[in-house]
């Protein structure tokens, strides 16, 4: 990886891991960036919202990518 942070496309190959347990229910994730080591999802359906949401955003979806992709330093909700 460059410094410039981890592809979009390996990014979302790792959102498409987490989304079925999201979609189970009823809401889903969207890849809106990556810019360096920030990654900028919105959350659709009943994510969207849902008062847990940036607790989902940090430490489900954050937790995975950080595990998989070392480069990624935060995942914002936008």
């Amino acid at each position: 990886m460059s410094e410039k942070g981890p592809e979009k496309t390996r990014v979302a190959e790792i959102l498409n891991k987490v989304r079925p347990g999201l979609q189970a229910d009823g809401g889903d994730v969207e890849l809106v960036d990556v810019e360096g080591g920030v990654v900028k999802v919105k959350l659709r359906g009943t994510c969207a919202g849902c008062p847990m949401s940036q607790l989902t955003v940090k430490n489900g979806i954050e937790r995975i990518l950080k595990a998989e992709i070392p480069e990624v330093s935060e995942v914002r909700s936008v």
